[in-house]
């Protein structure tokens, strides 16, 4: 049996060596492996298919194990690029340098979240972040509007949001209620944000939240709700997110990536650099607000500093 692999070994190995002299023996191409936040996994998503047409021939690997087990993965050595949905903590950075990992941090968009509820609703203009915890803690007894005030319709709050595997709604639950995961669970529940429009605007009691590009798609079905964080009602925009005015609510989305993979791989540099050329619209297609200009242009700056080391 030996002899008879050996010959059919040492064809391959002069096929091979002859190719290197002709066109180059190549090897197996190398996904570019993605993963961490499942609310950044949209953008990540969209930029690789689009990016798919203008290079059909780089791989990628996308998924979304979440923000903490996505910088887990890097730590390990898993991954080229972590989506995040906040900045990578001290505890993580320790465990990278150990590993000799470095990171570039890009802020890719802000996700706001909007609250609202039907145009037929004249009642409820804004909730404190009070209001919003009594109503969406767990086991919560908010039944009916006059539970949060004596003076609203004696009408039952009809509620709807995102289901529990949503990125949306892990967000809502820290910032709001404030413990990941915590939420009553008696609201009608849908990863389709369209279905989430719909069922409010044929709602006169109804409330609920999601992303704010959803609102903006449909402002004339919806009734947009400002939010008191202490400081007065602030309603919702691309402005109020950008600036940081709109507290809880709004915060800054990331992608980590790994100084040793733009070091090494031509492909990963290069889907990067379209990443931060094209995050704009990207973000704003699957329902983020892009990051302004001085942000963009920082983005660019640190992504050359590290091709420059």
């Amino acid at each position: 049996m030996i002899k008879a692999v050996q010959p059919k070994v040492a064809v391959s190995t002069f096929l091979c060596l002859l190719a290197i002299v002709t066109a180059g023996c190549q090897r197996p191409q190398e996904s570019i492996r993605i993963d961490g936040s499942s609310t950044v996994f949209p953008v990540s998503e969209a930029m690789t298919e689009i990016y798919r047409d203008v290079s059909p021939e780089t791989l990628t690997d996308v998924g979304f194990s979440g923000t903490g087990g996505g910088f887990k993965k890097l730590i390990q050595g898993e991954l080229d690029i972590c989506d995040a949905s906040r900045p990578v903590k001290e505890a993580e950075l320790s465990e990278l340098a150990a590993q000799g990992i470095e990171l570039v941090e890009l802020q890719i968009a802000y996700d706001g979240l909007a609250v609202v509820v039907n145009p037929g609703n004249d009642w409820c203009s804004c909730l404190t972040v009070a209001q919003l915890k009594e109503l969406w803690r767990p086991n919560s007894s908010v039944k009916k509007w006059s539970d949060m005030n004596p003076d609203w319709p004696n009408e039952t709050i009809n509620l709807f949001g995102p289901g529990t595997d949503s990125g949306t709604f892990d967000y809502f639950c820290e910032a709001i209620v404030g413990e990941e995961k915590a939420s009553r669970q008696d609201y009608t529940q849908n990863e389709d944000d369209n279905f989430l429009v719909r069922g409010i605007a044929e709602d006169k009691y109804a409330l609920g939240y999601f992303g704010l590009a959803y609102y903006l798609e449909n402002k004339d079905t919806l009734k947009l709700v400002g939010v008191d964080n202490g400081s007065g009602c602030i309603l919702p925009s691309p402005d109020t997110v950008n600036d940081g005015t709109y507290t809880p609510l709004s915060r800054p989305l990331f992608i980590y990536v790994t100084k040793q993979a733009l070091s090494q791989r031509a492909d990963v540099v290069d889907f990067v650099k379209y990443y931060l050329e094209h995050a704009a619209e990207v973000a704003a297609k699957v329902g983020y607000v892009p990051v302004p200009d001085d942000v963009a242009a920082a983005n660019n700056d640190k992504l050359l500093a590290a091709l420059a080391e």
